[in-house]
């Protein structure tokens, strides 16, 4: 049999079978491609390299920016951001018919980006706004879909700790152009839900907020302009080049806190226990950065990506076929496996097809997490549909008729953004970031 046919085999094979039995996602990884390491290597070769490949792959400055996030966000978590964001959202959203849906979809989009959490924004945003669509007569289970089709535009629009590994792992795109590349298909993302959203407010006659006055709409804003200036600071100093994307976290980690401290949100008391919970993500996300590591190394090592790559563009030689394969694989990928870990697996081996379409780097990173970014709504592993379901206290069942047509806007808007590049390069080519 062909080395590469047989690395596949075991390496893949044995991934699902672990993934089967319940196994880590991070172990299985490691176990797996030490196992195909061994049927290319001797056994001292094995150990060795991928001792060594684990430490390189931790090994980066760039991990630090991701670890300075996740510290941000469990700051901004706990610091009285939300309550801030969802009347600031109330403003944005609040003349639509299904108002508070609109205001959930906002809110959303503004903590998700600040927490750069999925699952934090549907449990912060979903259990205030749970209440308050309840109250106005909204369907749980619709005021449950919109928060968690919702939850993970976050992710996409900067500052994203996601969009810094898929940065790490494609071989140093440039984060500041990421960063901006993700706003606008983050907003089309909440756009979607809202569009949808809207549709099903006005054929249920959800009500239409009160306009607020003036002087209750300027005391909003006044009110989130600190937090909002979270963004401004880091995304404005990445993008001007006055700190790199890994002291633009530690800037983020200074301003929340001082920021919580501000609100009076936050005690001296609170602070161990806000580290114990960014040390056990940490401790998660490097685990699986130097698992990933090692099957990057073996993969590279058995020509995997070029075999994959070879077979692919064998299907056919027209790019609409080739990408509209390539979302399937993702969309069906992100419905059994978390978004980093499919990140870290799934780069290495379309990103080289990608590139060899012409595609260019950051706007494939777009692609790839957007795709990713639905599968964590999605069963059978969703992790933002369970917390979203727990938040409201719906069951799964429930949420997935109304769940599913906002499905069906999110592909159509991933589609756009697959074939309609300029929505994700223009900003950073504006901003000098791209040529």
């Amino acid at each position: 049999m062909d080395p590469t046919i047989q690395a596949i085999l075991v390496l893949f094979g044995l991934f699902f079978l672990l993934l089967a039995i319940g196994v880590p996602i991070s172990v299985g990884i490691g176990v797996s491609s030490f196992v195909t390491a061994l049927t290319v290597v001797p056994l001292d070769v094995a150990v060795f390299t991928a001792a060594q490949k684990m430490v390189q792959g931790i090994n980066s400055f760039a991990l630090l920016a991701v670890i300075f996030f996740i510290l941000s966000g469990s700051i901004m978590n706990n610091g009285g951001i939300a309550i801030r964001l969802i009347n600031l959202a109330k403003l944005i959203g609040g003349r639509l018919p299904g108002s508070l849906a609109h205001t959930n979809v906002v809110g959303n989009m503004l903590f998700g980006s600040i927490s750069g959490s999925a699952v934090a924004s549907a449990a912060a945003i979903g259990k205030v706004m749970t209440p308050l669509q309840e109250k106005e007569g909204y369907d749980k289970s619709y005021s449950a879909a919109v928060n968690i089709a919702s939850s993970p535009a976050g992710l996409l629009i900067p500052p994203s700790s996601v969009l810094i590994l898929y940065s790490l792992v494609s071989g140093g795109t440039s984060i500041a152009a990421l960063f901006i590349a993700g706003y606008l298909p983050g907003i089309l993302m909440g756009f979607s839900v809202m569009l949808v959203a809207y549709f099903i407010a006005k054929k249920q006659s959800y009500p239409v907020a009160e306009r607020p006055t003036f002087s209750e709409g300027f005391k909003v804003v006044l009110d989130a302009i600190p937090s909002l200036m979270l963004i401004v600071l880091v995304i404005g100093g990445i993008v001007a080049g006055v700190f790199t994307a890994t002291e633009g976290a530690a800037v983020a980690v200074l301003y929340s806190i001082i920021l919580s401290f501000f609100y009076k949100e936050i005690k001296l008391k609170d602070i161990p226990e806000i580290l114990k919970e960014t040390v056990v993500m940490t401790g998660i996300v490097l685990f699986l950065v130097g698992a990933s590591s090692i099957m990057s190394w073996i993969m590279a090592f058995t020509q995997i990506p070029t075999a994959l790559s070879e077979l692919l563009l064998s299907t056919s030689s027209n790019p609409i076929v080739i990408l509209l394969i390539m979302n399937l694989i993702l969309l069906i990928v992100g419905t059994f496996m978390d978004l980093t870990p499919a990140v870290l697996i799934f780069t290495p081996i379309f990103l080289p097809i990608a590139t060899e379409l012409g595609m260019d780097p950051v706007h494939f990173g777009i692609i790839l997490v957007f795709n990713l970014c639905i599968g964590i709504m999605t069963p059978p592993v969703g992790s933002a549909l369970f917390v979203g379901c727990s938040v409201a206290n719906v069951s799964i069942e429930s949420v997935l008729r109304p769940l599913t047509k906002m499905f069906v806007a999110l592909i159509a808007s991933l589609l756009v953004i697959t074939y309609v590049p300029w929505i994700s390069l223009v900003l950073p080519r504006l901003f000098g970031l791209l040529n």
